[in-house]
């Protein structure tokens, strides 16, 4: 039998990061994005409400909550800034790989340090040749002894400068492509890390994203992940986790929007009465709201799967790309139902919309979902 209820305590834990986010976040997003600061002490007080490590299992410090937890936090949190959301997100998407292959020993020595504080982690797979095609990355790793010693450039990192621990992905065996690479964990005060220039971005300017570069950067060999040579699974599997949450994040800021345009076709009067009450607008605002819902629910289910331990790749590729399209739609006709106060930024919808286009790129281009999808439907 389906159900869509959420239990008592997850309608609870959405309405405090609700609460949080409209006090905490909302408030100051619009200087966040302007001044292209991180806000360490949004995540400092995050951390202090206990949803900054929710996705990290108990036994390591964590809330130990599920995916569909994380999509109602994050369908809030993006309400309130999309740069925001990709900031807590993206120390989700750090561990994840961690989560889904490190040994017992290595979770014990890694995550305990880093839940009992405001810490953020990083991943690292992007490179400036090597984006969507991760078979084409540079950044090697080579054994010597004990050791990994990891060489390369990571390109648009999300938490580059911020992040307390990377996970890294880099070739043991160029000539392999997608077979060739692994997975690694890399605390960030190892020698030879090396941050780059912050990134000048359109939209979610409050996400430190940066290049970071790996110069002789030395390793125990025990925080390879996995097997070894098996980078590209990983990698892949960690995507799948996390692509409902991204979905939902895009959710929330196409929400967002909405509620605002809503309320302003309620206010604005033209040609002796509410905009509101001319059709084209009615059916552009109800357009906007089916989409909203459509979203949440992908993602839901998406993750739904996840948490219940089935396969998820296609819904969650379905989740990350449907959500993404039309975060991007329904900002854009918010800008359209304000008209040129949508352009100004006296009100939020522009931002809305600058906020929402990354959710078309990042996690893997939404062209790339598609594909993912036709492999899941074709076989």
């Amino acid at each position: 039998m389906i159900d869509f209820t959420l239990t008592d305590e997850q309608e609870a834990l959405r309405d405090l990061v609700r609460e949080f986010a409209t006090r905490e976040i909302a408030p100051v997003a619009p200087k966040l994005d302007e001044e292209q600061r991180h806000g360490e002490e949004i995540v400092e007080k995050y951390f202090e409400i206990g949803f900054l490590h929710y996705a990290v299992p108990e036994e390591y410090g964590g809330a130990g909550l599920g995916t569909l937890e994380g999509c109602l936090f994050n369908e809030e949190v993006g309400a309130a800034c999309g740069g925001v959301a990709c900031t807590l997100g993206g120390n989700t998407l750090g561990l994840t790989p961690l989560f889904i292959a490190g040994s017992d020993e290595l979770k014990k020595e890694l995550l305990p340090p880093h839940t009992e504080g405001p810490n953020l982690a990083a991943f690292c797979l992007t490179e400036a040749g090597a984006g969507s095609d991760a078979g084409s990355m540079r950044t090697t790793a080579r054994l010597e002894g004990d050791e990994y010693v990891i060489n390369g450039t990571k390109g648009f990192i999300t938490n580059g400068s911020v992040a307390s621990l990377y996970s890294v992905f880099a070739m043991e065996d160029p000539d392999a492509g997608n077979r060739g690479f692994s997975a690694f964990m890399v605390p960030a005060g190892t020698p030879g890390i090396k941050i780059g220039k912050k990134e000048d971005k359109m939209g979610q300017r409050t996400s430190d994203t940066r290049e970071v570069s790996f110069e002789e950067v030395r390793i125990p060999a025990r925080y390879r992940l996995g097997e070894g040579l098996d980078g590209f699974k990983i990698a892949m599997m960690t995507l799948d986790e996390s692509r409902a949450t991204v979905g939902a994040a895009a959710v929330g800021i196409a929400r967002a929007a909405l509620e605002v345009a809503t309320k302003y076709a309620k206010e604005r009067v033209q040609f002796g009465k509410p905009i509101a009450g001319h059709q084209a607008i009615q059916f552009m605002l109800a357009d906007m709201a089916m989409k909203v819902n459509a979203g949440r629910h992908l993602c839901w289910h998406a993750a739904w799967l996840k948490d219940t331990g089935k396969g998820n790749t296609m819904e969650s590729a379905m989740a990350k790309c449907f959500c993404g399209d039309i975060a991007m739609e329904v900002t854009t006709n918010a800008v359209q139902v304000l008209g040129g106060y949508g352009y100004m930024k006296d009100y939020p919808v522009e931002k809305y919309m600058r906020d929402a286009k990354l959710h078309q790129i990042y996690e893997g281009t939404n062209e790339i979902q598609r594909l993912v999808i036709a492999r899941g439907l074709l076989g």
